[in-house]
């Protein structure tokens, strides 16, 4: 057991909790960076590619409509259920999310901000209207009977590496309102959080007492600024992740440590110090 982490959650009652990619490995959803920080894969589809570029959005599609169809299947692991725990517990303030995957809400928490939204909806990006994404799954489906027949390796946010497949033949369905084009209700690379959702996340980092992060290397400014914000106003800020972080230099404490077994270890800390109801 980690003295100094138990420490932490007993002297804490209300955390921010700020979760990345690394929560999630552990339900078989890939992460995107190494120990050291760097890329793991291939960069994510870029905003202004998918927009300006037919091609790209056939690119995209082509390889999301495969990939979804495992990231969809997969379960909450350990830590997911943890925070749960910790927030039916009462001791969070919220838990924001850079994830897409939903495995949260899976695991039954229920205050969570989707910072960078969720792959489960698909978007029109000329009229608004938005759409399950089972239901985009089936367009592309009956407008490209081959793609049943492709398979390939999973990659973070829904992706994969696909077998040969031509993706210039891929017929990408446009909204079924207007013929805009769709895109998933996702902040891509290259595109800013809406303005409102970082305003709640701020006004959660207002009501809380301390910010841990749990499976993020902080790489990404948009949840990096949530760690600087803290810091400015005296938070204390914990993470718990294999490798490096961007903020390394600016954390109060860092736990290099498995996220399943350190949150199942705080689970159990804070469940032991709770009071006893009798019956």
């Amino acid at each position: 057991m980690n003295e100094h982490l138990n420490d932490f959650f007993a002297g804490h009652q209300r955390l921010f909790v700020l979760t990345g990619a690394g929560i999630s490995t552990a339900s078989g959803i890939p992460d995107y960076r190494d120990a050291s920080g760097d890329w793991k894969h291939q960069k994510p589809m870029d905003y202004r590619d998918f927009v300006a570029s037919h091609t790209a959005r056939q690119r995209y599609w082509a390889r999301s409509y495969v990939g979804w169809q495992r990231f969809n299947q997969a379960a909450p692991n350990e830590a997911h259920g943890a925070i749960a725990r910790l927030e039916r517990m009462g001791r969070l303030a919220g838990t924001v999310t850079q994830n897409v995957d939903g495995l949260h809400q899976r695991a039954g928490s229920q205050q969570v901000t989707e910072l960078h939204g969720s792959l489960a909806k698909v978007i029109c990006l000329d009229c608004g209207c938005s759409v399950e994404r089972s239901s985009m799954q089936r367009f592309l489906l009956e407008r490209n009977p081959a793609l049943e027949t492709l398979s390939g390796a999973v990659a973070p946010d829904g992706d994969a590496r696909l077998q040969v497949f031509d993706e210039s033949k891929l017929d990408v369905p446009g909204c079924e309102f207007c013929a805009g084009v769709m895109k998933p209700d996702v902040v891509f690379f290259g595109e800013s959080v809406p303005p409102e959702r970082v305003q709640h996340c701020r006004d959660l980092l207002s009501i809380s007492d301390a910010v841990l992060v749990v499976g993020s290397s902080l790489m990404v400014f948009s949840g990096f600024r949530f760690v600087r914000e803290a810091l400015q106003q005296g938070l204390p800020v914990v993470a718990i992740n294999r490798g490096r972080t961007r903020a390394d230099e600016l954390l109060t404490q860092k736990f290099d440590l498995d996220c399943s077994q350190a949150l199942m270890q705080a689970v159990r800390h804070v469940d032991s110090r709770e009071p006893q109801i009798k019956s």
